[in-house]
């Protein structure tokens, strides 16, 4: 019988009892409850947690009969049963906290009427804690409890700062009932987007071990390599598996990278290379963090940060990469150094999300989208064609075409970097190999675009007080060229020159080198 593909299922029962294709996760199953009793698991939308999580609520329900052929069949007390409460704001779209505590009242309610319990008290906290104890009774075991996406009711209003400090400490309330029930408990997961602190969210929860960042459940979610070709085989004849990693795989916590689950399955639908996942999700609120901070865009290519910039933030601190990181739209390519002084190399997992993200960009900067559609087009017809003149008209027209209105707000219109942040996204975007703040022996070039056998190397200045021509003739006494002269068959220096009053190009001087 052929198998389907689980697009968009996140039941391990609909998974075990048709014939879906399923990556066997169980063996984290047994690690986690053999290891501990309370955990923290943070990962990108779309990314299988919630199907771990179903996994582990059938587990400990003890339905062998969808484990068989499983690692876990073998490896597990099938006798021993758990009374579970599940609990997932996925579907939150709370608007406020008298939203949010309505949708408390439902969860726990859907709880109650699942185990036939009926409760007394009336506040949310109490009713929550009364769930677990009489569960506790009833059933004489202790109580597991399984928490999906914890976070998404604050992010869902992250851009209200008021409204999701308020949605915070109603849900620092509603988990506190979880330390105080703890004779009650056998195991805790947990999972989310974020990773909010835990003394914000989690206060007295202080031995909820978090594995994000832990090699050993690293690939606890996603497809390993292995996974991917092994399970799918049947489905990947003709299939450019080279390309297929170059655009999926990439994703890295501390251990082997693993592919979007989402994404390989749309792909392996339709066989097309598409950014299925990061169509699923506009990251408004982020990009409007980047540009209002005036963040270097290039740098996401290669990213140095300390453990405070990738851990845990709050709705009253939030940074950028944090956030780039957690939302999977940067990953971990690196870790530097040891006790004391940790940090990390970030870097885009793939090409999915390069070529998406610095495209969404450019929608952001931009009313138009046709036009710069046209300008990319234009662009790449430039690059192949060498027509420096084309390519210079097309980023004067796109700067052109940003209302002013725009400028005032962001007030940008002085920084180097806006401007070469613009030129890597159209590079980017269209798939070019772009390297920003490219080290040399002489110093750091802007930007480098590879092209096959040619090189474009970028300098950007904005005059102010600084002569015309001067960002060529920096590229040409800085020898940076010098760095691609074995490898490379054409090598182009291109100095551009931008006024902070026109907001625009006012020099574009192109030079062959090679």
């Amino acid at each position: 019988m052929n198998k389907k593909l689980p697009i968009g299922i996140q039941s391990f029962k609909v998974i075990r009892e048709e014939p879906y294709y399923y990556v066997d996760k169980t063996f984290f199953v047994k690690k986690l409850v053999d290891n501990g009793k309370y955990y923290f698991l943070s990962r990108p939308r779309r990314f299988g947690k919630s199907l771990f999580v179903d996994t582990l609520r059938w587990a400990f329900l003890g339905k062998r009969e969808y484990f068989e052929g499983l690692y876990l069949e073998n490896n597990w007390d099938w006798d021993k049963k758990y009374p579970v409460i599940s609990i997932s704001f996925g579907s939150s779209g709370v608007s406020n906290v008298e939203d949010l505590k309505v949708m408390e009242k439902e969860i726990i309610l859907r709880n109650c009427r699942e185990y036939g319990i009926e409760l007394e008290f009336e506040s949310v906290t109490g009713k929550f804690f009364e769930l677990i104890q009489k569960l506790y009774e009833k059933y004489n075991a202790q109580v597991v409890i399984l928490i999906d996406e914890y976070d998404k009711p604050i992010l869902d209003r992250i851009e209200e700062k008021e409204s999701a400090l308020a949605i915070r400490e109603e849900l620092k309330s509603f988990y506190s009932v979880i330390k105080d029930a703890d004779q009650y408990i056998k195991f805790v997961f947990i999972t989310g987007v974020s990773k909010f602190s835990k003394l914000s969210l989690f206060s007295g929860l202080n031995n909820l071990q978090d594995i994000t960042l832990n090699p050993e459940y690293a690939v606890i979610c996603g497809y390993t390599q292995q996974e991917f070709e092994k399970v799918f085989s049947d489905r990947l004849q003709g299939v450019n598996l080279k390309k297929v990693r170059e655009w999926y795989n990439g994703y890295k916590w501390l251990g082997e990278s693993v592919y979007n689950p989402f994404d390989v399955l749309l792909y392996l639908s339709e066989k097309n290379f598409r950014p299925f996942w990061f169509e699923t999700g506009t990251p408004t609120f982020l990009i409007k963090l980047m540009i209002g901070n005036k963040y270097y865009i290039p740098s996401m290519e290669d990213l140095e940060a300390g453990e405070e910039l990738i851990g845990s933030f709050d709705v009253e601190q939030i940074y950028a990469e944090n956030l780039l990181f957690q939302a999977g739209y940067l990953t971990i390519k690196e870790k530097l150094g040891n006790e004391g002084l940790i940090r990390y190399r970030l870097g885009f997992p793939n090409l999915e999300v390069r070529y998406s993200l610095t495209n969404h960009l450019l929608n952001y900067l931009v009313e138009d989208y046709r036009k710069k559609e046209i300008n990319r087009t234009a662009l790449f017809k430039s690059v192949l064609e060498n027509d420096f003149e084309k390519m210079k008209e097309v980023f004067y027209s796109f700067f052109a075409s940003i209302p002013a209105e725009w400028y005032r707000k962001n007030d940008i219109s002085g920084s180097k970097g806006y401007y070469a942040s613009i030129f890597y996204c159209y590079f980017s975007s269209l798939g070019f190999k772009v390297i920003a703040e490219d080290a040399t022996n002489y110093g750091k070039i802007d930007m480098s675009v590879i092209i096959n056998k040619k090189v474009y190397i970028f300098e950007f200045k904005v005059l102010e007080y600084i002569p015309q021509g001067s960002a060529l003739s920096q590229l040409k006494q800085k020898r940076y060229f010098e760095k691609y002269l074995a490898e490379y068959e054409e090598i182009y220096l291109i100095g551009v020159e931008f006024s902070k009053d026109e907001r625009n190009i006012v020099s574009f001087n192109v030079e062959k080198i090679k």
